[in-house]
């Protein structure tokens, strides 16, 4: 079956015409610690934080490792104009409870599938960054609830040097050596545990299988710079794996794109959720 590239002629346009203007807007809310609309719900065995904002249709904005709904904001700030945004903490990130001791994607998924249908919500959109275009992806391949549209971006099917560039590969690892020596040296500054959870996902998940791939039933836009964490070549595997996928590879940006390249970002993102495609031709 043939698929089209996102985009090819409105990228080019956005690119330009962001490289130009792309000063990052001013953001008032106080996102991932707003008091008034902040609430947890009791999933999967674990409390997970969550706020919403908006009307419309619901869109499930998930944040990369680490992080928390802060580093999202440009996209919440975007999108609640016109769509009803669950913005959640990932589990034993930001507000969110860990409440294990075996992190995973997996898990994680199902975390997000659980407060979707706590949130008695018919169907929803995802975008995912980094981890969480991973945990989208997941979302995706598990169909357990019904998903309209997928964005995921920077994400990787392996946790090896076909998948991610090898100064980024190198550095997590560095980055892990360093948190188990603060780990046995009995350190108090972070809960080390959490670290190390957290580093094992980065270290030896995911691993998705192409088979996995063509079980995700919703059309996903595949997201990534062209000097991102993620090699070119890997996100064009994930595309050509996933029966109703687009492509759109960034000139010029790297895996931050959503923070420091945000304007163009959301306008991509946007224009996949706003249309309708053929992926019969």
């Amino acid at each position: 079956m043939k698929k089209s590239i996102f985009l090819k002629l409105i990228l080019c346009f956005l690119f330009f015409q962001s490289s130009i203007n792309n000063a990052q807007e001013k953001i008032n809310t106080p996102y991932g610690n707003n008091k008034e609309v902040g609430k947890y719900a009791k999933v999967n065995g674990t409390k997970l934080y969550y706020e919403e904002y908006g009307t419309g249709e619901p869109l499930l904005i998930i944040h990369s490792c680490g992080t928390d709904i802060k580093a999202m904001e440009y996209q919440i700030n975007f999108f609640k104009k016109n769509y009803r945004v669950i913005a959640v903490d990932s589990r034993g990130q930001g507000k969110s409870k860990l409440k294990t001791n075996d992190l995973t994607y997996d898990l994680m998924a199902k975390d997000l599938e659980e407060l979707v249908k706590h949130l008695k919500l018919d169907s929803i959109n995802i975008l995912g960054w980094s981890d969480g275009g991973i945990i989208a992806l997941k979302m995706g391949i598990n169909n357990n609830i019904n998903i309209k549209k997928i964005i995921s971006m920077g994400a990787n099917l392996r946790p090896d040097t076909t998948a991610i560039n090898t100064w980024a590969y190198k550095q997590v690892r560095e980055i892990h050596a360093e948190n188990l020596k603060k780990a046995n040296s009995n350190d108090k500054s972070k809960d080390w545990n959490k670290e190390l959870q957290l580093d094992n996902l980065l270290l030896n998940q995911p691993n998705i299988s192409h088979a996995e791939l063509a079980k995700i039933k919703a059309p996903v836009l595949i997201m990534i710079g062209d000097k991102d964490i993620i090699k070119n070549e890997h996100a064009v595997e994930i595309y050509n794996n996933i029966p109703k996928a687009q492509l759109c590879i960034m000139p010029g940006r790297n895996h931050g794109a959503p923070r420091n390249d945000s304007k163009i970002f959301n306008e991509i993102a946007n224009t996949f959720y706003s249309n309708t495609y053929d992926y019969t031709k």
